[in-house]
């Protein structure tokens, strides 16, 4: 009876085993260490961040489902991963070179961020973001330019933007975010707790015109979708920290798509 009970608990642990293994392994990179991060992750929004997420039945349900760019609004600095822990697919982040923590270069490689903002190397990062996305990739991008102040006012989007959509032939994956910590710097928001809500839209396909047209008619249907008020002043971006804030319009990185 003994032996018969203990091979009853071996059996048991190995069928365990292997859902765990299945849980662990269902994650964006396909991998052990990526689903370990990324079981990791979604315990951390829940239980830090208290998210809500709704409309995830506009979310592609493929590992593939590129071209495709993630538009969101920028609350903070904990935005990428609020939005990376809802989708099934990973998503390379296009984020200015100010906002590089030297503390989280470990995880800006792993997961593929494309930073913009060096001198002399602006057109290299924004023509890797196109040729991902021409190679049937994902990039997510926050298109006001800096961190949105006050909050539920939608910034100008940046040109370059419509740029990439017209160049790579993506279709855009809109998101709306709030109820992220309000602290400076921006990444202070990743140790802050929250009631952060993300948003996603209706998939936005066979966007035309010029890319300042295509700009434009993503911000209008974000306006129209939120209810959001318009707030037309510059955007201010904010660092790691260690340099002071600089208004988005002295160095609007985006607009220099068209060296890409």
């Amino acid at each position: 009876m003994t032996l018969w009970i203990l091979s009853i608990l071996i059996l048991a642990s190995l069928v365990l085993a292997g859902f765990f293994a299945r849980w662990i392994l269902d994650n964006p990179l396909g991998t052990f260490e990526g689903g370990v991060l990324y079981r990791l992750g979604q315990a951390y929004v829940k239980i830090v961040h208290n998210l809500r997420v709704h409309g995830s039945d506009h979310i592609p349900n493929t590992s593939s489902p590129g071209p495709l760019i993630v538009v969101a609004n920028h609350t903070a600095g904990v935005d990428p991963i609020l939005i990376q822990s809802a989708l099934p697919f990973p998503v390379r982040w296009v984020m200015a070179e100010d906002m590089r923590a030297p503390a989280l270069e470990w995880f800006w490689k792993w997961q593929g961020v494309i930073f913009v903002g060096k001198p002399g190397s602006e057109a290299l990062g924004l023509r890797e973001a196109l040729n991902h996305l021409r190679n049937g990739g994902v990039i997510g991008i926050f298109p006001e330019g800096g961190i949105e102040r006050p909050v539920r006012q939608l910034l100008p989007f940046y040109a370059g933007l419509g740029t990439l959509v017209r160049r790579s032939s993506a279709a855009v994956l809109p998101v709306l975010v709030e109820g992220t910590p309000q602290v400076d710097p921006a990444w202070a928001s990743l140790w802050r707790a929250s009631h952060s809500i993300i948003r996603f839209g209706p998939i936005m396909r066979d966007l035309s015109g010029t890319p300042q047209q295509i700009t434009e008619t993503i911000r209008q249907r974000f306006l129209e979708w939120s209810g959001w008020e318009p707030n037309d002043k510059p955007a201010v971006i904010e660092t790691d920290g260690s340099k002071p804030p600089r208004s988005a319009r002295q160095r609007d990185h985006a607009d220099n798509l068209s060296a890409a």
